[in-house]
Formats: structure tokens, C-alpha cells, sequence
């Protein structure tokens, strides 16, 4: 399933840009950044858990905020991409 993430961390608090640093490495091992603080990520429904236990543990509760937006499966039918920095494929294999 699609599942795409977006937080915002308080970088003005004490900490604020390691937890920063943590969040985005945390997304970036399950998917691709689309825009600065989102991320779309394919994942089964272990993954998707153990993705939301890993953030929930790395932000302020009450400084920070984390969105996570279940896509599904039929995702390609509901993402429509205008402009820019063009996404990859998260499903097609990878040529280098």
C-alpha cells in the first residue's frame, strides 16, 4: 500500500534538529522524499507498523506532529504529479 507521510518538527526547541535529522532518516529508509517534509513510502502492513512505532519515538509529542495518509493499493489512480522534481516509481525496479 501507498502510505504517505508528512511531519513537522520543531526546530527551535532544544534537540529540534536531531529529531529533524531522525524523522527524515526514518522515512527515507521506507520510501522517497516528494517534498521537503513528505515522504511516500510502499509498504506491506508490518512495515507500515513498524514505520509509525520507529516515528512515534523519535518526536516531541508536544512540539512536533506527524500526519500519515493510508493511499492504498490503487495508488497510481489517485496521485496526479504537476510540475517538478518528478517522482520515481516506487514499484519499478531500479537500473543503474
Amino acid at each position: 500500500m501507498l502510505v504517505l507521510i508528512t511531519y513537522d518538527v520543531s526546530t527551535s526547541s532544544e534537540g529540534g534538529q536531531k529529531r529533524l535529522r531522525h524523522v527524515a532518516k526514518v522515512c527515507q529508509k521506507y520510501g522517497q522524499r516528494v517534498q521537503n517534509s513528505v515522504f511516500e513510502c510502499i509498504v506491506d502492513s508490518t512495515q507500515y507498523m513498524q514505520l509509525r512505532i520507529e516515528l512515534e519515538s523519535l518526536i516531541d509529542e508536544n512540539k512536533d506532529s506527524l500526519r500519515f495518509y493510508q493511499i492504498g493499493k490503487n495508488h497510481k489512480k489517485k496521485v496526479i504529479h504537476i510540475g517538478v522534481k518528478e517522482a520515481l516509481d516506487l514499484e519499478d525496479p531500479l537500473i543503474f
